[in-house]
């Protein structure tokens, strides 16, 4: 059978979650996650129903994308499908000629998780290793002990706080209470909890969200930020100490989360908070 690209309709995008989530498992390099469609979901279920791209076999989804922005590509693929090679052809072909409505002409990179084959056909083609990332896992099969820091779940009535505290910690970050609802009504949420940490003045000093993919599969912190005026008090091990809590509590069976290599501060937070660096992994990357 021939394999299909398509763009999904909003409401086949809880299909889509659903393949993704069958697709994670503790053994599996770092991938795109249901968690980074939830936190994509923000803008809107119409926008990310535009921005993911699926691969289909006889009606199967085999590899989702999402368009992470104009120039980024975030590809994963099912398990038995990583070395399939008819598909590893179609992707390639289709990710380099921008007439199929994948990716522009010009500067571009893809990120794919490490070991598929079309990682090697594309560095066949001249791609060359793109942004360095470190993925970080923490294992929950023993209980999580306590944060060092009062957390609170934030739902409807604390989206407002929730997004304040996100606006601090990135620099640009638009995100605001109404964006904040937008994610909460995507699928995905409905296996997520937003959790914010107060200092013992009350004030809110981080905020993050946390995914679940399902019982006995690894969850996802999607995003994790400090307060600015906060920083430097161990804020930020903290509250990756409750998500990785909340994330047990939700049946996860680890705790992943990626940062850019060059963060050095944000990979040695994670480290803080029990989270183990695994391996390097970058990006492919046309220059042109």
């Amino acid at each position: 059978m021939d394999i299909e690209l398509g763009t999904p309709e909003v409401d086949e995008l809880g299909a889509v979650v659903d393949a993704l989530r069958s697709w994670q498992h503790d053994t599996a390099p770092m991938q795109l996650h249901p968690g980074d469609l939830g936190w994509y979901w923000r803008w809107g279920a119409e926008r990310i129903a535009a921005s993911v791209r699926t691969w289909r076999r006889d009606g199967r989804v085999l590899a989702v994308g999402l368009l992470d922005g104009p120039t980024l590509l975030r590809l994963t693929l099912a398990p038995d499908a990583h070395q399939d090679a008819e598909l590893a052809r179609q992707l390639l072909a289709d990710v380099v000629d921008p007439g199929r409505g994948v990716l522009p002409e010009g500067p571009v990179d893809i990120e794919a998780p490490w070991g598929v084959l079309l990682d090697d056909l594309l560095a066949g083609a001249g791609w060359g290793a793109g942004e360095a990332w470190t993925p970080l896992r923490r294992d929950l099969t023993e209980p999580v002990g306590p944060p060092a820091v009062r957390i609170e779940v934030a739902g409807p009535d604390r989206a407002d706080a929730y997004a304040a505290v996100h606006r601090s910690a990135f620099e640009g970050a638009m995100f605001t209470e109404a964006r904040w609802h937008a994610m909460a009504a995507g699928s995905p949420h409905a296996q997520a909890r937003c959790l914010l940490a107060y200092d013992d003045g009350g004030a809110a000093v981080a905020a993050v969200t946390v995914w679940s993919a399902g019982p006995g599969r690894p969850g996802l912190l999607e995003p994790m930020g400090v307060h600015r005026d906060h920083r430097g008090r161990g804020h930020g091990a903290a509250i990756c100490v409750a998500a990785a809590a909340a994330l047990r509590e939700l049946g996860a069976s680890s705790a992943l989360v990626g940062t850019p290599s060059a963060n050095t501060a944000a990979v040695a937070t994670y480290q803080a908070a029990g989270f183990q660096p695994r391996p390097e992994v970058r990006d492919r990357s046309r220059e042109a």
